[in-house]
């Protein structure tokens, strides 16, 4: 785990609840997990990743349940978790499936997050951004994946993970929970090539949009294949 600090410490409520809810929460997951059935969408000449090498991978927020229950047992994920009582939560459920929390924020403290993310990937791990999030608006990509592909010269892998049956939450970003024997539909688009080391805002930009663009084409693949059944 790479380390974080907090800026005031937690109340004993939310201690209890950090040491409790995790737990319970990851077993409900594991229960569905196992049910779920997986199935690749990819564009003409793109190969989903099967082994652990370090990397860095995006989606869509509402994407991020299906996606742990997908990654789960195949590829060593480090996420990016604000240190917020939400993000500790969040952490500590991650966590109990065998992932990387780096605590850091996309907005106050982004640099040290970066940084934080660029040691997993040293260290084997793949780094994983929900693309929108935390926060929206919705399929909107914030800059983070593409500064962090410019400082490790490593492309952003992109993709999609649409269940058949879900429960869509009311939220700014209509999160997916699986519901039992699901398929899902992991759809992977091709990477965007990271940007050069003395590229400006205006490549940085450009790259933020090919991003954008991916993450919009593998959501209509996933779209598409359940709508053609």
């Amino acid at each position: 785990m790479t380390p974080g600090t907090q800026s005031q410490p937690f109340s004993s409520r939310q201690q209890v609840t950090l040491a409790v809810v995790p737990r319970l929460v990851a077993l409900l997951l594991r229960m569905i997990g196992v049910t779920l059935r997986f199935t690749y969408v990819v564009e003409p000449g793109v190969v989903p990743p099967t082994v652990a090498t370090p990397g860095i991978y995006c989606f869509w927020h509402r994407c991020a349940l299906p996606s742990l229950l997908y990654f789960r047992g195949k590829l060593r994920c480090s996420i990016l978790v604000s240190q917020s009582f939400d993000g500790e939560l969040i952490a500590r459920t991650i966590e109990q499936f065998g992932f990387d929390a780096v605590r850091g924020s996309s907005s106050r403290e982004g640099a040290a997050g970066l940084l934080g993310l660029k040691k997993s990937i040293d260290a084997g791990f793949i780094a994983v951004f929900t693309a929108d999030g935390p926060r929206g608006p919705r399929y909107k990509t914030k800059v983070g994946p593409v500064k962090l592909a410019q400082m490790t010269q490593m492309p952003v892998g992109i993709l999609y993970l649409l269940p058949e049956r879900a429960w869509v939450a009311n939220s700014w970003d209509g999160f997916l929970i699986p519901k039992p024997f699901s398929r899902v539909a992991v759809s992977w688009a091709h990477k965007i090539p990271a940007p050069a080391l003395d590229a400006g805002a205006e490549e940085l930009e450009v790259a933020r949009l090919e991003v954008e663009n991916g993450l919009e084409r593998a959501r209509r693949m996933a779209e598409e294949h359940f709508a053609a059944k």
